[in-house]
């Protein structure tokens, strides 16, 4: 009796550590018999996680640079970017529906112990690198607004640990409405700052049609394989298929899975649409305020000042605008750090089976980040240009592990094996495997013109 008692216990165990985000796995109940939009409220949250990866300041200058210098020509891609982004999210949010595992789980089982281990290394590191845009971010921010130096700054962003500890302590849906008003300020900074620049409405919506300029002019082209390249983060994808398993289904129920990934799915492309209008709005200021001026604006400090420079911006100039800017950049730089932790815990968890309190894994890995910054910080003399730098090569490395976690999840998706009847249907597998070829190509080139090899 007291083995069966023990082996029930162990088998109890088990299953529990083979969940996703165990503390928060199928903690969110959904209604069984409920009208659309009681039903959408519920699902609605992972979305805006996944979001911020697509809006985090990794992204901020490739944008406004290119409103900068091609006006609204580019806003094409953006569009095509987020559409992308949208395919991606929702194969990784089905997956972790009717899998019950998450990107880095199904990973891990269908490699060997080797290329487990070699894929966990390389997806740590991405993480690493997504984690110095948002401590570089959030540090220049403080700076900014507080002339704290920029040292210091990088300190500050390395108690979020604590922040995040009591976060997870409130619930799950505590940190998707925590992060939604993150991102709700990072929206009506942009929103307001683009109202005062007075875009021309007219031009903003031809930049939505393709241009053959972006073919022909090579600086254009290559900008442009910046904001596409750099949009699809590989932790989003193994978030994704992890945090969409926090609401609690009957995976049994063909009916349940199916609107599970029905109302998910919906949720995510609300959200995505959020950043594209995000992403477009950072387009759109650049070139409504900066376009034709031949200004320098490769860093956070150079946006700051020209917003509060009347010969470069015009009458609208202000503190005011350099402020918001600066309040939108810190807000970026923590909602991301949110969705870093997370994405974190979950691919050390998923590759390598070890399970580790929060607080420990929280911070060792902000540990691991925060180092290499401090270093750069120190040797540079709190330089931010130079410590801006690090950017590109973040940006690098992301590109880099990208292949790793994009190809895994088309080949999962289309796996009868491993979805049944939710498998990817022929046009979404073969638009999915055209996007990753496409992505993998444009990650290619621009890690070759980076180091000037192209």
């Amino acid at each position: 009796m007291k083995d069966d008692s023990e082996k029930k216990k162990m088998f109890e165990f088990e299953e529990t550590a083979s969940k996703s985000l165990d503390e928060v796995n199928g903690s969110i109940a959904v209604p069984d018999h409920a009208g659309f939009w009681k039903t959408l409220f519920t699902y609605t949250g992972p979305g805006i996680l996944i979001a911020v990866g697509y809006m985090d300041p990794g992204n901020w200058i490739t944008s406004i640079a290119g409103g900068a210098q091609f006006n609204y020509k580019l806003l094409t891609v953006i569009l095509i970017s987020s559409l992308i982004a949208m395919l991606l999210q929702a194969m990784s949010a089905r997956l972790g529906i009717v899998s019950g595992k998450d990107l880095a789980q199904l990973t891990r089982e269908h490699t060997s112990k080797g290329v487990g281990f070699f894929l966990w290394v390389i997806t740590e590191l991405a993480i690493m690198a997504t984690d110095i845009a948002e401590i570089i971010g959030s540090a220049i921010a403080i700076r900014l607004l507080f002339n704290i130096p920029i040292i210091v700054g990088i300190l500050i962003t390395s108690a979020d640990v604590l922040i995040l500890l009591l976060l997870m302590r409130l619930g799950f849906r505590k940190i998707e409405a925590i992060v939604a008003t993150l991102v709700a300020v990072i929206l009506f900074v942009f929103a307001y700052e683009v109202f005062l620049s007075g875009p021309q409405v007219t031009q903003v919506l031809e930049g939505y049609f393709p241009s053959s300029d972006i073919l022909t002019n090579k600086s254009m082209l290559y900008l442009s394989l910046g904001i596409v390249g750099a949009t699809v983060m590989p932790h989003d994808l193994y978030l994704g298929s992890s945090i969409s398993q926090t609401r609690a289904i009957n995976r049994q129920d063909r009916n349940a899975v199916k609107k599970a990934i029905r109302f998910t799915t919906i949720d995510s492309n609300i959200q995505l649409t959020l950043a594209f209008v995000v992403n477009s709005l950072l387009l759109i200021l650049g070139a409504a305020l900066f376009f034709g001026t031949h200004s320098e604006l490769g860093r956070f400090v150079d946006l700051f000042n020209a917003l509060s420079n009347s010969k470069i911006v015009g009458s609208i100039a202000s503190p005011l605008l350099s402020m918001l800017f600066a309040v939108a950049l810190l807000a970026s730089g923590q909602s991301s750090t949110i969705t870093g932790t997370l994405s974190g815990q979950i691919i050390m968890e998923g590759f390598i089976h070890l399970h580790m309190p929060l607080w420990a894994q929280r911070l060792l890995t902000r540990l691991l980040s925060v180092t290499p910054v401090i270093i750069f910080a120190i040797y540079y003399h709190g330089n931010e240009a130079k410590i801006e730098n690090l950017l590109t090569f973040s940006q690098v490395f992301l590109s880099v592990a990208l292949p790793f976690a994009i190809v895994p999840l088309v080949i999962f998706t289309s796996s009868k094996e491993i979805m049944g009847e939710f498998s990817n249907r022929a046009w979404v597998k073969y638009a999915a495997w055209f996007a990753t070829i496409v992505l993998i190509l444009l990650n290619i080139y621009l890690i070759l013109q980076t180091f000037g090899l192209f």
